[in-house]
């Protein structure tokens, strides 16, 4: 098979999912619904605490910033893929397939900086309260975002680019519902042997790295809550914990649940399936989980809801002049 070079290459195809139509016509109104549901409670977090004075911490601030990066994860992925349906096409042309891979690389690296970020704010909290202000300045917040982004824009960067020096063959369909770098780079005919070790020594980094940072952190709130005399101490600093916790299980739990799905099947598709899983779900359940689990983020909220409802109840009657 004669390789196709990559100036030539207009589009892929994104097999998606399914190929029927009935079950992409569930698949649509589902996607759709969790899309709805993930963009609505993530800015219900980001205005909650924007607008609550007592929200303006450093946890909270981090909480913002994971709650954008959901939205961007969802937004550059399941729009593409409820139009695909909609309009009865599969393709994305390679300047599209290329911006999503940068996307989805950048914003997914970004979520595992946010989360060990997160964690060490709760060691820092736990292991050495009084000294939280002196540590966890706005300052070193913003730094440790700005770091993240940068790190994780560059790297996601150099992959685009060395996905343009490949040749393309014939077969250019993925089986996924978005652009994703592995698969992109399976389709190619050229030498892929630098891609794959970026990907792995990237992937290790960007994951390994922030996840023993979080296990350190949980290691020495463990140790530290333990040596509490006072079980109401331990049980309140556990609480505090058990949002970012559970964030933390929902997503490299869905990460490595793809991992091995893929190891134990042959099936790409059935590993597209899986996928949905770190790609949506996550970004789904994390309103839920800190609105549920936190009193500060519930108060928050009922106030700003209150609020829209006073609000809408007075511009009700004033545009009936009452």
């Amino acid at each position: 098979m004669e390789p196709q070079n990559h100036t030539e290459v207009s589009e892929f195809l994104l097999l998606g999912l399914t190929e029927d139509p009935e079950v992409q016509l569930s698949l649509f109104g589902l996607f759709l619904s969790v899309y709805l549901v993930t963009i609505l409670g993530n800015l219900l977090i980001i205005l909650a605490v924007s607008s609550d004075p007592h929200l303006h911490t450093p946890m909270y601030f981090l909480l913002c910033n994971l709650s954008f990066t959901d939205i961007c994860i969802s937004t550059t992925t399941i729009p593409k893929m409820l139009v695909n349906i909609q309009a009865q096409n599969q393709h994305i042309s390679f300047t599209g397939c290329i911006t999503q891979v940068c996307f989805v690389f950048i914003f997914a690296g970004f979520e595992n900086f946010i989360l060990a970020a997160m964690a060490y704010d709760r060691y820092v909290a736990i292991c050495h309260p009084l000294r939280y202000t002196d540590i966890m300045t706005p300052r070193l917040c913003v730094l440790l975002i700005l770091l993240s982004l940068l790190i994780t824009s560059g790297v996601s960067v150099l992959h685009s680019l060395m996905v343009l020096r490949l040749s393309f063959c014939q077969d250019l369909a993925i089986p996924h519902f978005f652009c994703e770098l592995a698969h992109v780079i399976k389709l190619a005919c050229s030498d892929t042997f630098i891609n794959n070790f970026l990907i792995y020594f990237f992937c290790g980094l960007f994951a390994g790295v922030p996840l023993c940072g979080i296990i350190f952190s949980y290691t020495q709130i463990v140790s530290s809550v333990l040596r509490m005399p006072s079980v109401e101490g331990k049980v309140k600093a556990f609480s505090t914990c058990g949002s970012h916790l559970s964030v933390v299980s929902l997503f490299y739990g869905t990460v490595f649940g793809v991992y091995i799905s893929s190891l134990v099947t042959d099936s790409s598709r059935k590993t597209a399936v899986a996928s949905t899983m770190y790609i949506v779900v996550p970004q789904m359940m994390n309103p839920f989980i800190y609105s549920l689990r936190n009193r500060d983020m519930k108060a928050a909220l009922r106030k700003l809801i209150s609020g829209y409802l006073l609000f809408c109840h007075c511009a009700f009657y004033a545009g009936h002049g009452v």
